[in-house]
Order: structure tokens, then C-alpha cells, then sequence
């Protein structure tokens, strides 16, 4: 009788199912075999066939932070800069500079520039839009030439007074 305790592992490990794989004759981890319907293969989408070779090859292509976004290359627009007088209240008016980021120039010094040129309020709005306070249309032209020589005279076109 003490023989039969010591192979079954005392009263201790009863709940282990480590000391009950000798009697069974199982291999650690089971493999469940489903019969068709309803496996959870199925559920989730996965096929039989794929196995952790598909989700090795996802798991490669992946970066951190999920799907990377496509990036869309640059529109070919042609080099032009537009300047708009633009009416506010009564005789107010701003002057709107659109196209310098075609040119490459950075529109936050440009703003910058302008502002300090003109003492006045000057912003960056949309992708390739400047808009400062006051009319300047006859002034910009001369600046835009002198400060970025790439932009030449052929390519800055006044458009006058628009509506916003």
C-alpha cells in the first residue's frame, strides 16, 4: 500500500495535473481535434491551412504603432504666386500670399518676415496661405523679390481685389 502513495504523489497533488500524466498517458500541451462546425478557426476567420506562418509574415511587415500611412507624393503645381487684396470692414482690407511653399520656403519664417516688415498681424492659414493684415499688394511684390531671388517676376501674379 505505501508503494501505491508514493507513485500517485500523496494526497498533496491531487489537483495537478502534472502528477495525473503518468496515468493518462497525455502529452502536454493538448491538441483539441474540432468536428467541423462550429471551430474557432472558423469563427475568427482563420484557415486550417495558414497556421502562425501567415501571422509571422503580418507580423513582419508591421510597424510600431500599427499601419503606417501611405505617404502621397507631391502634386505637380505649377510655380506661381498669387497676392489677393481681400475687403474686411469698410476700407479694411488683408492681403492674402498664396504659392511660396511651391518654391520651398518655409511659410512660418515667411510669416514671420512679413510681420516685422510690415509692423502689422500676419498668419498662416491653410496648406499654402498666408494672410496679413492690411493692404500690401504693391509693397509684397518688391519684398518677395529681394528676400527669396527664386521666385521671379514672371511668377508672381496680382490678382486684385477678391472676395473671400
Amino acid at each position: 500500500m505505501a508503494a501505491d502513495i508514493s507513485e500517485s504523489g500523496g494526497p498533496d497533488c491531487k489537483g495537478d495535473p502534472r502528477s495525473n500524466a503518468k496515468f493518462n498517458d497525455a502529452d502536454y500541451p493538448l491538441r483539441v481535434l474540432y468536428c467541423g462546425e462550429n471551430s474557432p478557426k472558423q469563427e475568427t476567420g482563420i484557415s486550417e491551412g495558414q497556421g502562425t506562418a501567415g501571422e509571422e509574415e503580418e507580423k513582419k511587415k508591421q510597424k510600431r504603432g500599427g499601419r503606417g500611412q501611405i505617404k502621397q507624393k507631391k502634386k505637380t503645381v505649377p510655380q506661381k504666386v498669387t497676392i489677393a487684396k481681400i475687403p474686411r470692414a469698410k476700407k479694411k482690407y488683408v492681403t492674402r500670399v498664396c504659392g511660396l511653399a511651391t518654391f520651398e520656403i518655409d511659410l512660418k519664417e515667411a510669416q514671420r518676415f512679413f510681420a516685422q516688415k510690415f509692423s502689422c498681424g500676419a498668419s498662416v492659414t491653410g496648406e499654402d496661405e498666408i494672410i496679413i493684415q492690411g493692404d500690401f499688394t504693391d509693397d509684397i511684390i518688391d519684398v518677395i523679390q529681394e528676400k527669396w531671388p527664386e521666385v521671379d517676376d514672371d511668377s508672381i501674379e496680382d490678382l486684385g481685389e477678391v472676395k473671400k
